[in-house]
């Protein structure tokens, strides 16, 4: 460890250690609580090993937990000193995402492998309190470790961050400037507005961060109450939260990664223009102040290396404000998922409302929309042959700034992927009634057009459909509607192989191309029937009867399949019979029902059809449910076992964890 003293200026020579007769680095001594120093502030600070943080990054030591320990080994001195720290750092994301389940080789390595060579694992605090610093380091300012060039990388054309790359970096400094330009207006708008809330704005501001982890209103209260001027109204209350939520975003707007990388129209540069293009419309919503022109102004300085692009304020435009979302947007995407969702109370048909005037309030219906509260206070769904028609009246509350809207909504389904939603404010029950009734008189005539034109003229041009969606939801309901359409086209293909069985087995048997037609129909047509086989077998699984069948039949697939030399390519049922594997092996390791037998029967056949479908399915979830009972339960079975009933129950247990690729070889050395 070494101590970093935090002065304005520091040099050797002036260095609290130099004072108090420190030798170079290669001399040690130690006085930690020296009264000389007692008074200035201090961090200490480890450095990780750069070579061997850099191999776990980019090469395979981490791939297999003897390699690590050994790479790690050779950082070890061999000089006899009284202690040594080896540190190593890296990305998190290595583990699990570059470099998919190696955290299994680093929980190895910490468990085994370095207990084995005799180290101990600890941690920063704890060896720092049996080892204080000797030495002093002195850090440069203004460093970073991506970039030669102090911090160029996150303000100008460094050459930092395209590494290979034709393109430029001329975007960096424009960007900066434009941010920084915000940043410094919506300062202004923060103090003159906040001053009139809040005691100390710039505090609330720092504290907001205790909202951001709790938004419940109980605690936004407390904390409105604790930071307030005077008792702030509802009104004020909602411009309150809108200014703290601007400065959230005018820090949100100087992530880094920003600058990061070599285009400014990347995921990352476009999200930080987003979190500029919040905190300007919230300036907007609480002073008035039109900052966006200012801003895109800037922003074309900034030269994008797409020629779509142009430049920044062309990448605003296009991929900034076409992705904002007001209540409007939120309305819409709960008009048209109102009409999938099984979870309202029922639909009310045949143009009948739910119950109204004194019920209504009971018959409210809640829903969370990602972060905003919607408190639907009508609906009314109807359908005419393939025409469904929803008019709803709807209350939605941001659950951040505690704005609210109140919405009329219609959304029309044409069938398939055709929606046609029209959203407006609510003007009063009366109109909304109206407007109720002219728009399923006009559902009556069965007449999709007729339908839309009245839609058009009671809510405007503006029209929303399936693409205005939240991603998530829009994906869903595309899966839904693709369901029938799929299977549809199942049977097709299964009948197309059905009938042409005998002409593709005469290629296979003559060894000769198939045409793509009919072994894309064989792919599915077999695909379709094991994975109804495989939802069947996850249905009946308690009844071993029915599951030796379904197994059956999966063999007989499988068989089938490699004959045709298939790829059966279906997701859900390699996961379906992943969950079924570890479900029967937590079974029989956990709540054996004295069929011991038959059950692990059973669970190897499962493991071994799987292999033979060739779905390439992962028995990761099985390994570590059988590698965590192995220590605690089935080697103390084993070994007290010998030469009675439980030893056969043993055998098979060690049989089943080789078929899991888990090593039992100790277990078996030790019966041997």
């Amino acid at each position: 460890p070494y101590r970093c003293y935090l002065k304005p200026t520091l040099n050797t020579s002036s260095s609290p250690l130099s004072a108090m007769g420190y030798a170079p680095p290669e001399a040690i001594a130690t006085s930690p609580n020296d009264s000389s120093t007692e008074e200035l502030p201090y961090i200490d600070i480890f450095f990780y090993d750069g070579p061997i943080s850099r191999d776990m990054g980019f090469s395979d030591v981490v791939y297999n937990s003897s390699h690590f320990a050994g790479r790690i080994g050779s950082a070890v001195r061999g000089d006899h000193r009284l202690a040594q720290l080896i540190s190593v750092a890296t990305d998190g994301e290595t583990f699990g995402h570059h470099k998919k389940g190696t955290e299994k080789t680093l929980a190895y390595a910490f468990t085994k492998e370095f207990p084995q060579q005799g180290w101990t694992v600890t941690n920063f605090a704890h060896y720092l309190s049996l080892n204080s610093p000797s030495w002093e380091v002195e850090l440069k300012s203004v460093t970073a470790w991506s970039c030669a060039h102090g911090v160029g990388r996150w303000e100008d054309d460094c050459g930092c961050g395209g590494e290979g790359s034709v393109w430029h970096q001329k975007w960096r400094r424009p960007l900066r400037d434009a941010l920084n330009w915000l940043r410094d207006q919506l300062t202004e708008v923060y103090e003159e507005h906040g001053r009139q809330l809040f005691r100390d704005p710039w505090l609330a501001r720092d504290e907001y961060i205790q909202v951001m982890r709790d938004r419940s209103a109980t605690n936004v209260n407390r904390f409105l109450a604790r930071h307030q001027t005077h008792k702030l109204t509802a009104a004020e209350q909602v411009d309150a939260l809108r200014l703290l939520e601007m400065q959230r975003h005018a820090l949100l707007m100087f992530t880094s990664c920003g600058w990061f990388f070599e285009e400014i129209s990347r995921p990352e540069g476009t999200q930080i223009l987003r979190y500029a293009a919040r905190a300007l419309e919230l300036a907007g919503e609480v002073a008035g102040v039109q900052l966006e022109k200012g801003f895109v102004k800037h922003l074309g300085l900034a030269p994008s290396n797409v020629d779509q692009f142009k430049h920044g304020a062309e990448i605003y435009r296009q991929l900034v404000l076409t992705a904002q979302l007001g209540f409007k947007q939120v309305a819409a995407h709960y008009a048209i998922t109102s009409l999938f969702t099984n979870q309202k109370p029922a639909e009310t048909h045949n143009s009948l409302p739910r119950k109204d005037a004194a019920d209504k309030q009971s018959q409210r219906y809640q829903k969370r929309v990602y972060c905003y509260a919607a408190n639907e206070l009508d609906y009314q769904l109807q359908r005419m042959g393939s025409l469904t028609l929803a008019v709803g009246n709807l209350k939605l509350v941001s659950e951040i700034t505690w704005e609210s809207e109140h919405l009329v909504f219609a959304v029309l389904h044409l069938g398939g992927w055709d929606f046609h939603c029209g959203i407006q404010q609510f003007t009063g029950r009366r109109d909304y009634s109206k407007l109720k009734e002219k728009l399923f008189g006009a559902l009556k005539q069965a007449s999709a057009a007729h339908t839309i034109l009245a839609m058009t003229q009671l809510f405007g041009e503006e029209a929303f459909n399936l693409q205005n969606l939240f991603a998530e939801e829009r994906h869903r309901i595309m899966r839904l509607l693709s369901q029938e359409t799929l299977a549809r086209l199942g049977q097709l293909y299964t009948q197309a192989y059905r009938d042409n069985y005998g002409v593709l087995m005469a290629f296979h048997r003559d060894e000769l191309a198939v045409p793509q037609e009919l072994q894309v129909a064989a792919d599915i047509a077999l695909g379709h029937r094991c994975l109804m086989t495989l939802r069947s077998l996850e249905q009946d699984i308690a009844d071993p009867q029915k599951s030796w069948n379904h197994i059956l039949e999966l063999e007989a697939i499988a068989t089938e399949a490699k004959h045709l030399r298939c790829r059966l390519n279906i997701p859900d049922g390699k996961q379906i019979l992943e969950q079924l594997i570890a479900r029967s092996l937590w079974q029989l390791l956990h709540d054996a029902n004295g069929s011991f037998n038959a059950e692990i029967q059973l669970l190897e056949r499962l493991i071994d059809v799987g292999d033979q479908l060739n779905i390439d399915i992962s028995l990761q979830r099985s390994q570590e449910l059988y590698f965590s009972c192995l220590q605690s339960q089935i080697a103390p079975v084993c070994i007290t076992s010998l030469g009675n009933e439980a030893d056969n129950q043993c055998l098979q247990l060690l049989k089943l964890g080789k078929k899991l690729a888990v090593d039992v070889s100790s277990i078996s050395n030790q019966l041997k």
